[in-house]
């Protein structure tokens, strides 16, 4: 799959209910079809969501590191909680946050669609505000440092 990029300002309904930018929707055109995997993220409060086909490559890194231990029984739990199979109606490109995750993320009216490779975000604007100004001070080192060993 492409990779799925931008940034997108969206309104969200008591519901839970968003209405995909059309520049988003088309790029998820050849997905559509099979479906999405929305979940909580490991280290923001926001949701992930996922195409099918990509969740189930994330899957299969997951239980390859099975073991019976406690550590990975409690990743997993916590990993896989709230996890639910949704869909984006074709027509109208809305999307039906499941009202678990709603609340978890404090979905509100504003709603960010932040596209982050093989993944769409789904915040609640104000945070995802109050996240980008709190990394901006460490960009420029994190850049470095990630990118340091690079041929």
């Amino acid at each position: 799959m492409t990779h799925i990029i931008g940034q997108h300002n969206c309104k969200a309904d008591a519901k839970g209910r968003v209405i995909l930018p059309i520049s988003l929707k088309n790029q998820l055109l050849p997905v559509l079809k099979d479906g999405f995997v929305i979940k909580r993220s490991v280290f923001q409060q926001c949701l992930e969501l996922y195409p099918k086909e990509e969740f189930d490559v994330l899957m299969q890194k997951v239980m390859k590191k099975g073991k019976i231990n406690r550590k990975y029984d409690a990743f997993v739990r916590n990993f896989v909680a709230g996890m639910q199979e949704v869909a984006i109606d074709g027509d109208t490109g809305r999307l039906q946050i499941p009202k678990n995750l709603v609340t978890y993320a404090e979905i509100g009216k504003e709603v960010v669609l932040n596209a982050v490779f093989d993944k769409i975000e789904i915040w609640n604007k104000d945070k995802y505000e109050e996240v980008l100004a709190e990394g901006e001070k460490d960009y420029a080192d994190l850049a470095e440092e990630i990118f340091d060993d690079d041929d």
